[in-house]
């Protein structure tokens, strides 16, 4: 069994150093065809940090040549290969922009959409590379009305969406949860408009009815009834849509206290 090691740490130890010894050859030869088929080679084999550094040579030495956009194609997606998003990006739209005719146009706009999609980060996070992706996905879209990658696109722009619906619903949320109740029925009212057809529709109803009740709440008298009349209209703006909700019973309660406090209120003298 210990031979057998030996024998296999002997054979990888041989293959590394020959692989080795022939990227030291390829970097230093002065033969850019040579270059770009060894460049090439190593992409194609997932061998992109090998990759890059001789795409990003010739990029420089075929300026100007029948070989360049090719060169840049690579190079660009071999950024992207090593998950370098935010350069990769930047290096496939200046690709569609330098070669907008070329061939490999609509892939590397879709590639470009990409990178901000894999850039973007979990809902709790800041959201701006999600926007950025959604508007890179549309332009895509636009501009390549008739691609067979417009489904996939929609899908991605969907989860994306998805994202920014549960960051705004879990904003809103949290303005609850710390008592700043006016920012909080703002920010659900919002959240409502922006997105209509929210998976968290029905807690946004709910929550604008707590929400607006204890608001009025520790308000001053003068300013009660008006904030308790918002309260029993959240209230009936929730039933209307959902009469079933299980939330129904304490929403309610809100509803009954909020009646009581504007009829006590009136018969003190506050008008609305």
């Amino acid at each position: 069994m210990k031979k057998i090691a030996c024998l296999l740490l002997l054979v990888l130890s041989t293959f590394a150093f020959s692989s080795c010894s022939e990227y030291n050859k390829v970097l230093k030869s002065s033969d850019p065809d040579y270059k770009f088929t060894k460049a090439v080679e190593y992409y194609e084999d997932s061998r992109c940090y090998q990759a890059l550094p001789l795409f990003e040579e010739l990029i420089a030495s075929v300026r100007g040549t029948q070989r360049a956009e090719e060169a840049y194609y690579y190079f660009a997606k071999t950024h992207y290969c090593v998950k370098d998003y935010y350069i990769a990006n930047y290096y496939l739209k200046n690709f569609v922009k330098t070669f907008p005719t070329s061939q490999y146009a609509e892939e590397c706009l879709f590639e470009s959409a990409m990178c901000s999609y894999n850039l973007s980060p979990i809902y709790s996070l800041d959201q701006t590379d999600t926007r950025i992706a959604i508007d890179e996905f549309q332009l895509f879209i636009d501009r390549y009305p008739n691609s067979q990658l417009r489904d996939s696109c929609n899908r991605m722009v969907d989860q994306l969406r998805q994202k920014l619906e549960r960051k705004s619903f879990e904003v809103a949320k949290l303005y609850v949860t710390t008592e700043r109740y006016r920012s909080a029925s703002s920010a659900l009212e919002n959240a409502l408009k922006e997105y209509p057809d929210t998976p968290y529709r029905e807690e946004i109803l709910y929550l604008m009815v707590e929400a607006n009740y204890l608001y009025a709440e520790g308000s001053i008298d003068e300013k009660k009834i008006a904030r308790y009349m918002e309260t029993i209209d959240s209230y009936y703006k929730f039933v209307a849509n959902f009469p079933g909700s299980k939330m129904l019973k304490k929403a309610e309660t809100y509803f009954i206290e909020a009646e009581k406090e504007i009829e006590r209120l009136k018969k003190a003298g506050y008008e609305l």
